[in-house]
Parts: structure tokens; sequence; C-alpha cells
């Protein structure tokens, strides 16, 4: 039982730049949660914190908090760890979607909770649910049931799980303030803990079509991020990606389910050089931080027999069937949505091929309907880009560079894709690694 909190004294000493101690991130946050504590204070105390920032303990406590307002998924089991993998979002990132199932059919044990698309950026849950039948909005029991019986759920965040997340985040919208470390780092870290993951493999992107665009400030995150999970006991490590282009050959939601399953049945061979990249290299961080495999290369050697094998793809289609998903989807990918109009687009220039520009292209899909502004948008499951060269490749002049998908007829096509041609990007020689940097706790 908290004690009702003193909200202005808390606010006081936050806005003054002091430590908040746990009795009273407790009283507060619980406070907020029970209507103690009006939405103006709560606000006038997320923007304290906005402006003054956490230490490391605060933020620890600030989390475990926060999962303590809600319910709190145990442990399916201890050896091997349940892992997830968490990404801060770019254009074209459908790593879970890969990753999780092989990650499970390597021996881990993958709960995932998800997000959908705000901004630019696609969401998990968008895209899984253009598979017909498909639902994500499980209860807890469902939840545990799924990755019990199958080794991996992909589910959104039921009612019950961390309902302060949900009050601080829409205050934190409406008042702007989303971009605070801390309050992002609570945010993430209190679903992950709650969700019965002991170990956590944080996907952090940086560059024009991250949410964090500068390096430095997404390499500052990634710190508070490992931090403070190492200090609520979970085993955790975070990548420093580059999301300058898109991620893959695909951007939007049906399209990237389609080049999702593809690559799991064509195996890594057939999977653009980026995408089968971040897989083997953040699917190998999770065995490995997971204790199902004892280091980075028998991890990497698991993953791949589990993708050339069709393992990963059978995983799959056991979540699918299990969340209530049309499973011959996956056999016959004409079952997901698409588009009944497309647009050729010829490269301007000639050069090796950098790729496309991610923010550019998530631009563009949000504009034509297959993206949300606000949470209440519907989403065109049929709108995307296709990419028709890997980056690293030569590409001439005039040659075909990619495909606009739409579910309707443009109104000034030669506007579309000229506009669409401005995304393409070239380089003098091949770019480099799409990891840049590994990051461990500093405890």
């Amino acid at each position: 039982m908290t004690k009702t909190p003193n909200a202005k004294s808390i606010i006081a000493k936050k806005r003054d730049g002091g430590a908040l101690d746990k009795g009273e991130i407790e009283a507060f946050v619980h406070g907020a949660v029970n209507g103690q504590v009006p939405d103006y204070q709560v606000t006038a105390w997320l923007m304290a914190v906005y402006f003054q920032g956490m230490t490391a303990e605060e933020t620890a406590e600030f989390t475990r908090t926060m999962i303590g307002t809600g319910e709190f998924l145990p442990r399916v089991s201890e050896h091997p760890l349940p892992v997830d993998k968490h990404s801060t979002g770019g254009v074209g990132d459908k790593i879970s979607f890969l990753v999780a199932p092989l990650v499970a059919a390597a021996g881990g044990i993958v709960p995932m909770i998800s997000g959908r698309s705000l901004g630019h950026t696609g969401g998990t849950l968008d895209k899984l649910e253009t598979i017909p039948g498909l639902r994500t909005n499980l209860s807890t029991a469902e939840f545990m049931s799924c990755v019990r019986q199958t080794g991996l759920c992909i589910s959104g965040q039921s009612d019950q799980m961390v309902p302060a997340d949900r009050l601080f985040y829409s205050l934190r919208d409406a008042a702007s303030i989303v971009e605070s470390i801390p309050l992002i780092t609570a945010s993430i870290l209190s679903k992950k803990v709650a969700e019965g993951a002991g170990a956590l493999v944080l996907d952090v992107k940086y560059g024009r079509g991250a949410f964090m665009p500068d390096r430095e400030r997404a390499r500052t995150l990634a710190l508070s991020l490992t931090r403070t999970s190492a200090l609520l006991g979970q085993r955790v490590r975070a990548y420093l990606t580059d999301m300058d282009r898109v991620l893959g050959r695909t951007a939007g939601n049906a399209i990237e389910i389609v080049e999702s399953v593809r690559s799991l049945r064509e195996g890594p061979d057939a999977t653009s050089p980026d995408l089968r990249e971040l897989t083997l290299a953040l699917g190998a961080g999770m065995l490995e931080l997971s204790g199902a495999s004892v280091d980075d290369r028998s991890a990497r050697r698991a993953l791949t027999e589990a993708w050339t094998s069709g393992a990963g793809l059978q995983k799959l289609r056991s979540m699918v069937e299990w969340l209530g998903g049309d499973v011959a989807t996956i056999d016959d990918l004409s079952r997901l949505p698409s588009s009944s109009h497309q647009l050729l687009v010829e490269s301007p220039v000639e050069g090796v091929f950098a790729g496309l520009a991610a923010r550019d292209v998530g631009d563009w899909i949000t504009e034509s309907g297959g993206g949300r502004l606000r949470t209440s948008d519907v989403i065109d499951p049929g709108i995307g880009v296709e990419v028709l060269v890997d980056v690293g490749e030569a590409i001439g002049r005039g040659e075909p560079a990619l495909r606009l998908h739409l579910t309707s007829k443009p109104e000034d096509a030669a506007a579309m894709t000229a506009r669409a041609a401005r995304w393409i990007e070239v380089a003098d020689r091949p770019r480099g690694p799409w990891v840049t940097e590994t990051i461990d706790p500093e405890v």
C-alpha cells in the first residue's frame, strides 16, 4: 500500500534537479494511475523529467514501479531464459518475423510484446494482422499459452499489462515530450520485463529513417536501456544499427510479410544482405544471452541451420495457427492484401546502389494510407514499396530500381514516379556494415 503522494513537492523536487527516492516514485506513479494525482500534475512532472533527466537508479525504480501497476508474467523457463528483441523503429524493419521464429526453432523461447505504426515507421502488429483471421489482442493467459505451446508469441500489450505506460505515454505525446531518454527507457523496458523476458536484445537505430536520427543521442539511449535493464535483472545487449535506408527489399504492411515468409522459405542466401546480416546478428545475441547457445559462433550456426532447413518457417506457421490466422497464407501469399496498381521507377543515375532514403519512403507510405499519424487512423495494408536492386549492386541509369504498390490509381503517376526516383541513392563504393556498434551494460 503506497501512501498518498505529495504531488506538488515531488514535482518541485524534480523540477529543481533533485533525485527522487523509491517512496516518492512509488507514491507518484501509483497516485497517477489510481487518479489521486490529476493529469495536469502528471504532465508537469513528466515535463520536469524531460528537462532534468533521471539517474540510472531513478530510471530503474521508475520502470520497476510502472511494472507493478499491472500484471507481471512469470518466466516460462530459467534455462534457456525467455528472450525478446526490441527495435526502436525503422522503415522496412521486418526483423521480428525472421528472428523470433528462427530463435525459437534454434532452441530459444521468445515472448514478444509489440506495437503499431505511428508516423513514418511501420508497426509489427499492423503487418502481422494482414494475415487473414490473425489476432494479436490476447489476454495474458492466452499470451502465456501461446509462448508455452509454440515457443514464441508476437502480441499486443494487454489492458492488464503496465497500465502506467499507457497513461504516461499519452500525456507525453500530448505535451510533445516523447523524446525524453529516461521516459523512453522506462516505457520500453517496463513491457519487456512484465512479459517475462529474462534476456533482451535491443536494436537501437539511428539515421534519417530512425526515431532518433543523431547517432550519439541514439547511443545515449542504448546506454540508458542496457544499464537500466541490467539493474532490473535482465541479461541485455544493444546494437546500434544504421537506418538511413530502407531495410530489406520491401516497406509497407502486407508486402513485408510476403518478403519475410519468402526469406524463411528460400533461406539466408536468397535474403537481401542487410536483412540477413541484422537477423543473424540480433538472433545470435538472443540465443547467447538466453543461454540457448554458448557463444556467437554456435548461435549463428544454429540460426543458419534453422533457416536453411525450414524449421524457422514451421515455427512461424505454428504461431500464425495458434493466433487464429489463415495458415494457408504461409504457402499461398496471394491470400494477403495486395496492390491493384503498380508503378515502376527507373534509376535517374548510375553507380553502386546504396538504397532508398528511408524517411522519404516512410513519409510516402504514410501519406498514401499505409501508415498512421494518429492512433485512430485506418491503415491500407496493400500500400508499399518494393526494392528491385540489392544494396551494393551496380545499377545503370534507366534501369528499374523500385516498384510502388498502390490500391487505387494515382491522379498523377508521372509526378509520383518522379518523386520516388529522388529516393534512390548511389555511391562510388559498397557501404559498410549495418551493425555499427555493440553495447553491453555499464553498471
